[in-house]
């Protein structure tokens, strides 16, 4: 089974692209498992992941094509929590997609989708942010 990690954030319309982009790889959706995940930085309302609306649009996409799909959610800073979830379910690739920022912005604050290219030892499908 190839198993593919998506990982979401609260924006649908990325989650939507991430969720087609993966309808569009090769192979059928018997020969795949897609983890659609999300990373709780701070949940202090304990949120679970069947209330982000972009986790909820993707799961719908792959299951009307009859893809399976497992939810799941972790918390702690989203690269690593993400990189540590790839491991722990053995993905084969990991789907990601980043908001468009400035050098200067990526500098500052960071990027999750950069960290995860950089430091993942899995292929890594990037969608480009609407």
């Amino acid at each position: 089974m190839y198993t593919v990690l998506l990982a979401v954030d609260g924006t649908d319309g990325r989650a939507t692209a991430q969720a087609e982009a993966v309808v569009n790889l090769p192979g059928t959706p018997a020969e795949m498992e897609v983890v659609v995940a999300h990373i709780f930085e701070s949940n202090p309302e304990g949120a679970s992941v069947t209330q982000i609306s972009g986790a909820r649009r993707a799961a719908d996409i792959l299951e009307e094509g009859g893809w399976n799909v497992t939810l799941a959610e972790e918390s702690g800073k989203p690269a690593q929590a993400l990189l540590q979830l790839a491991v722990e379910r053995d993905v084969n690739l990991i789907c990601i997609s980043g908001r468009q920022r400035t050098p200067t912005g990526k500098a500052l604050f960071g990027s999750t989708a950069q960290s995860i290219l950089l430091e993942t030892d899995r292929p890594v499908l990037h969608v480009p942010a609407e």
